[in-house]
C-alpha cells in the first residue's frame, strides 16, 4: 500500500501548519500518474493522523488527469494514463505534462469555543 506514504507526508504538511491547531478536514488534489486508491489514502489517512491534530479528520481526494502534447500534430488531451501514442496521428513523439502533482489545497480547522467563565442558570 504505497499510499501511506503520500499520507504521512500530507500529515506532515498538514502539522506544520496546524501549529496544534485541531483539524477537521484536508482537501488534497493528486495527479492520476501516482495511482491512488481513494478508499486506500481515507484510511492510509486516518491511521497516519491517530494522536495527532487530524486525528478524526476527513481526507477530500480529488483527482488530475495527465495532460499530453502530440509533437507531430500538436494535439493535446487529457488521460488516465501516461500517453504513448497519439489517438490523432499514430505518433509517438508524445510529451506527457502533468498528473503527478501533489497539492495540499486546504486545511479546515475545527472551531474553538472559549468560555467566558459565567454559568447560564
Amino acid at each position: 500500500m504505497h499510499e501511506f506514504g503520500f499520507c504521512e507526508g500530507i500529515l506532515e504538511a498538514v502539522q506544520r501548519r496546524a501549529a496544534g491547531r485541531r483539524v477537521k478536514r484536508v482537501a488534497v488534489r493528486a495527479g492520476v500518474l501516482h495511482r491512488l486508491g481513494r478508499d486506500a489514502m481515507q484510511q492510509g489517512f486516518a491511521v497516519a493522523a491517530i494522536g495527532s491534530e487530524a486525528e478524526g479528520a476527513i481526507l477530500d481526494l480529488s483527482f488530475v488527469p495527465a495532460r499530453w502534447c502530440c509533437r507531430l500534430c500538436q494535439r493535446e488531451a487529457e488521460a488516465d494514463d501516461i500517453t504513448l501514442v497519439c489517438s490523432s496521428c499514430g505518433g509517438i513523439e508524445i510529451d506527457n505534462r502533468g498528473g503527478e502533482e501533489m497539492i495540499l489545497e486546504s486545511i479546515e480547522y475545527e472551531m474553538v469555543v472559549e468560555s467566558d467563565g459565567e454559568n447560564e442558570d
